[in-house]
């Protein structure tokens, strides 16, 4: 196998295996079954359980938030007094998220790995969270302060925070929403669940404006 298809078959083997189990739960030995290599692949390749799951959650992460910062220079390339709106950042902040979480196993894993990084409060979850994500998250509280007239820092972040708690909670198709709606509602359509997460948020940042003022 070459070396580069080996490191990839491991980092896809680790997500499963960490999602599945979580960072405690697993082990080197059944990544390395389940990627179908020596385990002293995985040693040569990355050293520690901890070095691999870093490699395994910075290889989404970086790719979502690239995705991420690019809309958002895309928004604001044009200058001027003209700003995006709020929906547009919106867009932004959630689509590479849902669309990643709706690509199939891999999406579906490494949303459950996400979720419980970001849930977490050990220190190497923390420190994943804070190197991945805190400068794409300060990049969106800048921007809704921009764009909505009145919001407070303060409530820019809790916009943030709200904001991202709805997004991993639809970031992978569970099926939930049509077994709850009868089937009308489908959780495995991106537009649809965009359609809704961008009204159903901009309503509740901007209604933070009016709290600011009180």
């Amino acid at each position: 196998m070459p070396e580069q298809n080996a490191s990839q078959s491991i980092l896809d083997a680790a997500e499963r295996i960490f999602a599945l189990h979580g960072f405690e739960g697993a082990s080197m030995r059944q990544i390395s079954v389940e990627a179908g290599v020596a385990q002293a692949l995985l040693h040569y390749h990355f050293g520690t359980k901890e070095k691999l799951y870093e490699a395994m959650f910075s290889r989404r992460s970086d790719a979502i938030n690239t995705e991420r910062a690019a809309r958002l220079d895309v928004l604001f390339a044009a200058g001027g007094e003209q700003l995006p709106s709020l929906a547009s950042l919106l867009e932004a902040l959630f689509r590479p998220t849902v669309e990643f979480g709706h690509e199939g196993q891999a999406g579906n894993m490494f949303s459950r790995v996400l979720a419980a990084t970001a849930n977490a409060d050990d220190e190497r979850s923390r420190a994943l969270i804070a190197t991945h994500y805190d400068a794409i998250a300060q990049r969106f509280i800048d921007a809704f302060q921009r764009v909505v007239p009145g919001l407070k820092p303060s409530d820019a972040v809790w916009s943030y925070m709200f904001a991202i708690g709805v997004g991993m909670t639809m970031m992978a198709a569970t099926g939930r929403a049509g077994r709850l709606s009868g089937g009308v509602c489908n959780d495995s359509d991106v537009d649809a669940v965009m359609a809704r997460i961008v009204p159903f948020i901009s309503a509740g940042i901007e209604a933070l404006t009016s709290h600011s003022s009180t």
